[in-house]
């Protein structure tokens, strides 16, 4: 019998060390006496019929990233040696893909000839010289597994990797190739971000896991987050069907990043004496980024996600990589009295070199034409054309209403009541400066109409300003997107005039590019109307690539993936949302939401608690709380009850609406529903598409509710191809 030690013979071949041990064998480099080369020896304890079927199952297989089968003796395989490391993480998107296709183009050989591999892991894909090797065909057929971190011990029927297995595989079902599929989303998962998709305690923690749980959002760019998380599908029909399927969609993301040029605009450093200044030098950012988005094929990442970096020390490479582009313009403003220096440098994201760069110094009136110039080279750097069309404004505001323009806009996107005040105060000025300025008309218009959304005044008293603002916009400048958005919002939520709503957002939607707001307002629109949620999810979801950290392009996503009852991915952008900013108690409730709709009533009650303590005051939040208090049999609502009174308060009869509805009295439900949405309450329609409603959607009572809000009875809400 042959000694397994470093300098023996086994047959032609001389050992000389291990390279690795499992459960079931060991692997030794060795050279091969006859041929003078490296090869891999594995040596398996197994019968010898399983050591012919394995052989039998590689020497099938011709590919450049399966490792290939040189001999075959007694107790072991002989096979390539390669010189490289098992595949870790995390990796630049790019790579993650690049090496993702090599894998699943492996993948997609061996399912071709019939053969599961039921044992994919990082472990099993070796890298050498930036080529993955894909190790172990066929032996994860009869072993349960061999990473000691993760392994279990269980009958053959549960084969594989706890932490990489499929639900099926878990559960002891038959696998098929949709199993090496989850298999691989799994491996991608942990090549993006570095940690395990799913990783308890132990083996029986982690087949919990991935049976039950969903794992942790992904830091990546939308396109390839989608990807992982369609091939982690709990249900095997519900994933890629093929490898082929998988390899194109991977396929279109490598093709997109090599193809299209990319860009994102960081937020401009002031480096004025004056701090106050730093309005000035957003706003600069902000223009040219939407100067930049007018340019027909370049991915030009939206403010809300370019700005999320702002103030932090992060290498521009791990913010390119991050948003998914290949270049990033960042620079810095200066401005006194009248004078404006503004230096900005384009840079590449593979190396971080400068592709362009310039300095201006300039009176404060060129302005819009330091703009426009430093738009103009970029596109000449990037090697794209700048049409006419956005080189040329409808009309160019007065310099101090700009500046009026340029503060409101700084202040609007924070929402104390004091950047509220100031942000009513600076549109106004810059009205009053110039009232042919159409874009302040529209930005207060969409102001107020947000702050009614979100309960900060009431939608009656908004709503004239709101459609007086929006409409003088239009009246001024008819490409506006924005202002046509805004009121179509308004003609659902407060006129309950679906044609004209319908109307307004095909005007909205008319000019390329359609702003990322503008999609996301007119695909949760869709949903309260009734159309198809899935069409609409299908239709937002590619917006992701362009506004990867926007926080409402998530809760938009979120509500049409609710709607469409697929809660754990829903659930997946309310919780990005989440992520993105903490304090968005809307997201944090529609979280609640989903585990409700699932039966999980503890993590729903605990999302719903997190919700108060976000929005202490929000009638809808303390009937949601209330009701499941009830219906969980714990104490504690008859406070919250009590504070929502009898409901005649605004807003209270939704927040007592959804109470009853969670208590299923839906009569009880149907009349608090009406009352609110005679008060136009603004969420009114956004309860009556999710879970909790599903009852009263199938009850008599919904009939009387959609005649109130002028739905189709018979469809519930249909978008009617006429409209």
């Amino acid at each position: 019998m042959t000694t397994w030690e470093a300098g023996n013979k086994v047959g032609p071949y001389v050992l000389i060390s291990e390279i690795g041990a499992g459960a079931m064998g060991d692997v030794w480099k060795a050279r091969d006496t006859r041929l003078d080369r490296i090869v891999a020896i594995k040596r398996l304890r197994v019968p010898g019929e399983t050591i012919e079927r394995e052989a039998r199952t590689i020497a099938s297989l011709n590919h450049p990233h399966i490792c290939t089968l040189h001999d075959i003796g007694s107790d072991y395989l002989v096979m390539e040696y390669i010189d490289g490391t098992p595949l870790s993480g995390p990796m630049d998107p790019a790579e993650a893909v690049r090496i993702a296709l090599q894998i699943v183009g492996a993948l997609e050989a061996a399912h071709g000839k019939g053969i599961v591999h039921r044992d994919l892991k990082p472990a099993n894909i070796l890298l050498s010289e930036g080529r993955a090797k894909l190790l172990d065909f066929g032996i994860a057929r009869i072993r349960v597994g061999v990473m000691p971190d993760a392994t279990i011990t269980a009958e053959t029927s549960v084969s594989g990797t706890p932490a990489y297995m499929s639900p099926e595989q878990a559960q002891g079902r038959a696998a098929d190739a949709r199993s090496d599929i989850f298999s691989f989303g799994a491996v991608l998962y942990e090549m993006l971000s570095g940690r395990r998709a799913f990783d308890a305690g132990s083996g029986i923690e982690t087949l919990t896991a991935v049976l039950r749980d969903e794992p942790p959002p992904l830091d990546a760019p939308p396109a390839l987050t989608d990807v992982v998380r369609r091939c982690l599908e709990k249900s095997p029909a519900r994933r890629y069907q093929t490898a082929a399927d998988l390899k194109a969609a991977l396929g279109q993301i490598g093709d997109a990043s090599k193809t299209q040029p990319s860009i994102a605009v960081l937020p401009f450093t002031n480096l004025s004496s004056d701090p106050e200044q730093e309005y000035f030098s957003d706003g600069l950012a902000d223009e040219i980024i939407n100067l930049l988005a007018q340019i027909p094929g370049l991915k030009v990442i939206a403010r809300t996600s370019s700005f999320a970096f702002k103030g932090q020390a992060v290498d521009v490479r791990q913010i390119a990589a991050t948003l998914g582009v290949a270049s990033v313009l960042e620079g810095s403003v200066r401005k006194a009295g009248s004078r404006i220096r503004v230096t900005a440098q384009l840079v590449s994201a593979r190396d971080a070199s400068q592709l362009w760069s310039e300095r201006f110094d300039r009176g404060l009136a060129d302005v819009f034409e330091v703009q426009n110039e430093i738009a103009t080279a970029i596109a000449g750097a990037l090697k794209a054309t700048l049409s006419g069309d956005a080189r040329r404004r409808e009309h160019t505001p007065s310099i101090p209403a700009y500046e009026a323009f340029l503060k409101a806009r700084h202040h609007q996107y924070r929402l104390t009541a004091e950047s509220v005040a100031l942000t009513r105060t600076y549109f106004a000025k810059a009205i009053a400066q110039d009232e042919q300025f159409a874009e302040a008309h529209a930005r207060l218009s969409a102001h107020y109409l947000n702050l009614a959304m979100i309960g900060m005044v009431p939608i009656a008293e908004a709503a004239a300003i709101v459609r007086t603002e929006a409409q003088r916009a239009i009246d001024l400048d008819a490409s506006l997107s924005e202002a046509h958005a805004v009121l179509g919002w308004l003609a659902a939520i407060y006129d309950y005039d679906w044609r004209e709503a319908q109307r307004c957002f095909v005007e909205a939607r008319r000019r390329e590019p359609v702003p990322v707001s503008v999609r996301g307002m007119y695909a949760t629109f869709r949903v309260l109307h009734g159309d198809d949620p899935e069409a609409a999810a299908a239709e937002l979801k590619p917006a992701l690539t362009e506004d990867p950290l926007s926080v409402m392009l998530h809760h938009h996503v979120g509500i049409c993936l609710l709607a469409a009852g697929r809660h754990a991915e829903a659930r997946e952008q309310f919780r990005e949302a989440v992520i993105l900013e903490p304090t968005f108690g809307i997201a944090r409730a529609l979280m609640a939401a989903t585990y409700w709709a699932e039966g999980r009533l503890t993590e729903a009650f605990g999302d719903a608690e997190h919700t108060q303590a976000l929005l202490p005051d929000d009638p809808v939040c303390l009937g949601m709380i209330a009701g499941m208090f009830d219906e969980i049999g714990k104490p504690g609502s008859a406070p919250l009850l009590e504070r929502l009174g009898d409901g005649s308060r605004y807003g209270t009869a939704m927040g007592l609406a959804v109470y009853h509805l969670i208590r299923h009295d839906l009569e009880r439900a149907a009349d608090l529903i009406l009352k609110a949405a005679a008060e136009r309450y603004p969420t009114t329609l956004l309860f009556m598409r999710l879970p909790f409603a599903q009852g009263l959607r199938a009850s008599a009572h919904w009939q009387r509710i959609a005649r109130m809000l002028n739905l189709d009875v018979a469809s519930a809400g249909g978008l009617s191809q006429d409209v």
